[in-house]
């Protein structure tokens, strides 16, 4: 009793120093970009000094502050464009100041849609991602994977409760990065490369997923049976099982699915727990007959394609998260 009321003392310490912390981060970076807002509108409405106007203006302030940076030419040019993008929009202008300035820029720069741009502002504080990881959404077009694209799942029929949420988790497609992956590789060599990549795995299945184990070991009167990718979602409280299938979709997919969804159910899922869900990922796919097949599957089943990292375009290749940005988005997420 004394070790647990002593853990409840500590634990409450921390969370109220990291709590603190973040607050401090939060309002310094809102006065940042506050003050960035603000230099920009002085710059914009004093631009009929002429064309060497910014410079002069960056040559001195770098006299006044020497060891201080963020006052290039480039910067202060972008605070003018900042002050110009936002300046009608009082909503956008509440939005800006909850992110980094490196943030704001990337998407002015990247996300020509406000509406676009702003749904990627929410991910951002939503999911805390890096400057490098908020590139690799936007160059991995993940706005029209999650939100445009049709998904084929069958939630809405099987899932009392949280089928929208279930819908709005899937992609079409989603992406691996998985470099040195053979052209001609096997399901197990792809599970293989999928594990060496966790991380990057997590990032590209979204906020909330959590890895349980692959090849999942359930046993049913003496016979095993084994679930190639298990995670639990913590905002949908439920198991979700993960199939892995190089080539076309065949419907006897959904009805191994099925069977492992009734086994977590069963066998695993606790009474607290949402029933379990089931997501098949495929090369390729008849959306027909992927239809077809989950109209006559009773427990909720998803069905995306996949595509290769490595074999859609070399160039996105430099624009891989690094493992510090990966890190950040595990310890934000957690």
């Amino acid at each position: 009793m004394l070790d647990k009321s002593f853990q409840e003392i500590t634990s409450s310490i921390k969370n109220a120093i990291t709590n603190t912390q973040l607050e401090i981060m939060t309002d310094a970076n809102k006065k940042l970009v506050n003050l960035y807002f603000n230099i920009g509108k002085t710059l914009e409405e004093n631009s009929s000094w002429g064309n060497k106007f910014i410079d002069n203006v960056a040559m001195e302030l770098k006299m006044s502050f020497p060891n201080l940076k963020g006052f290039s030419v480039r910067n202060l040019k972008y605070m003018k464009s900042f002050y110009n993008e936002y300046k009608d929009d009082e909503e956008f202008v509440q939005l800006v100041a909850q992110l980094p300035w490196k943030h704001n820029i990337t998407l002015m720069q990247k996300v020509k849609d406000k509406e676009i741009r702003k749904w990627y502002m929410g991910k951002c504080l939503e999911e805390g991602w890096s400057d490098n990881i908020l590139v690799y959404q936007i160059d991995t077009d993940l706005y029209n994977r999650q939100v445009k694209t049709i998904k084929h799942n069958n939630f809405n029929l099987t899932l009392k409760q949280n089928s929208d949420l279930a819908n709005n988790i899937m992609k079409e497609p989603y992406v691996f990065d998985l470099i040195e992956l053979t052209d001609d590789y096997k399901e197990k060599e792809l599970e293989n490369k999928i594990l060496e990549k966790l991380k990057n795995i997590l990032l590209e299945l979204g906020n909330g997923f959590s890895f349980v184990g692959n090849q999942y070991k359930i046993t049913i009167d003496n016979q095993d049976f084994y679930i190639d990718l298990l995670f639990y979602h913590i905002k949908l409280k439920c198991y979700i099982a993960v199939e892995l299938k190089v080539g076309d979709f065949k419907p006897e997919f959904a009805s191994k699915m099925g069977f492992y969804l009734t086994a977590l159910d069963e066998e695993i899922k606790d009474e607290n727990d949402n029933p379990s869900i089931g997501l098949i990922l495929c090369q390729n796919k008849s959306n027909k007959i992927v239809d077809y097949t989950l109209k006559f599957i009773n427990k909720p089943v998803g069905v995306s394609e996949y595509k290769i990292f490595d074999k859609l375009t070399a160039e996105l290749q430099d624009k891989l998260p690094s493992e510090e940005d990966l890190h950040l988005h595990m310890d934000v997420e957690s």
